[in-house]
């Protein structure tokens, strides 16, 4: 978990208390957007992703994995 908050942490930074529409690449920033956004930012590193997951309650979200798969 600790490698995750490391490479997290500058999105975080960038994220937290911002207009998200205001950020570049998100100017739509919906649930679907962020999590392929978040994705973009993330691949590279030294994370390997399999998903990402986006919630706006505990009942509504989205997942996301990677450019060519369905989001759910």
């Amino acid at each position: 978990f600790a490698e995750i908050k490391q490479a997290y942490q500058p999105l975080h930074a960038l994220l937290d208390h911002n207009y998200l529409n205001e950020i570049d690449g998100l100017e739509n920033p919906t649930s679907e957007n962020l999590a392929c956004w978040l994705w973009t930012q993330l691949t590279g590193g030294p994370l390997r992703l399999s998903k990402v997951v986006v919630r706006e309650t505990c009942t509504s979200g989205v997942e996301y994995r990677g450019p060519g798969e369905p989001s759910r």
